[in-house]
């Protein structure tokens, strides 16, 4: 009878690792993939996207010329947007998402700003490109919701408060702000932790190197040692710039430009 050759344990144990390190970076990227499928962004057809139908045709007008007018003085990529649901996604996540999709702001600056309405969640956030956070801080970002922006939408007056906002903004943007920071103090929203955007990457590189140490890696020579796992770049999270690329949208597009989760979010 002929003898069947039983695998080798260094065999048996290798596809045991590999298993091990697929099912550990499945799970890792498993929330990144839901929320890359969760959101179906408006396209970015000018510096004002107007989904929810908040503002009358002439005031769209007069703010896609105010933002188009900071962008070709400062460089400064200013974009208004409305949308109708956010999906079930908080605003920050979402507000964060966008940005990057569309890539607002100049690659190697990140100056970009975004003003995101939801009025179907009775939310707001203006969300602020790396290069800029240190004009347009998390701070004065929150006064520019609770003083000029939230009352009027509280009032219904939706195109006021944008405009309004948008005012703010610009004026921070393009003056002094040792004015600004003489308003009263208002609390910015807590940052989002950022050892959340990282957990699953540590948990990947944690089992990876604790395979890695029982497979005998490091310490042999020849052998495998364990598998080697090409993770994604710094694109998925919140400390790195480029994140998704921006694409040419009826004309206009962004320029690259990413942001870390800067900002202040409101409601009314």
């Amino acid at each position: 009878m002929p003898r069947t050759l039983a695998p080798s344990p260094r065999v048996t144990g290798d596809i045991r690792l590999w298993l091990l390190a697929a099912l550990a970076l499945a799970f890792a990227l498993a929330p990144m993939a839901r929320r890359a499928d969760a959101a179906d962004f408006p396209a970015l057809t000018g510096r004002v996207v107007d989904q929810a139908n908040l503002l009358p045709p002439d005031v769209k007008q007069k703010l896609e010329t105010k933002l188009a007018d900071l962008e070709q003085k400062s460089r400064i990529q200013f974009v208004v947007a409305t949308v109708s649901s956010l999906q079930g996604e908080e605003i920050e996540p979402y507000a964060n998402e966008l940005f990057r999709h569309w890539a607002l702001g100049e690659k190697t600056r990140n100056n970009g700003v975004l003003l995101l309405v939801a009025p179907k969640e009775k939310k707001v956030r203006i969300e602020v490109g790396y290069g800029l956070e240190g004009t347009l801080t998390d701070a004065l970002s929150k006064i520019v919701i609770v003083n000029a922006i939230a009352p009027r939408f509280k009032a219904g007056d939706f195109a006021g408060g944008i405009t309004r906002g948008v005012d703010d903004v610009i004026t921070i943007l393009t003056t002094d702000s040792s004015e600004w920071t003489k308003k009263p103090q208002v609390r910015p929203d807590q940052p989002d932790n950022p050892f959340d955007a990282l957990l699953p990457f540590l948990i990947v590189a944690l089992v990876i190197f604790i395979l890695w140490r029982s497979s005998g890696g490091g310490g042999r020579r020849g052998g495998g040692g364990g598998p080697f796992i090409f993770l994604p770049g710094s694109g998925w999270t919140s400390g790195g710039s480029g994140g998704f690329s921006g694409g040419d949208f009826g004309g206009f597009s962004g320029g690259g430009g990413s942001s870390g989760g800067g900002g202040a979010s409101g409601d009314w």
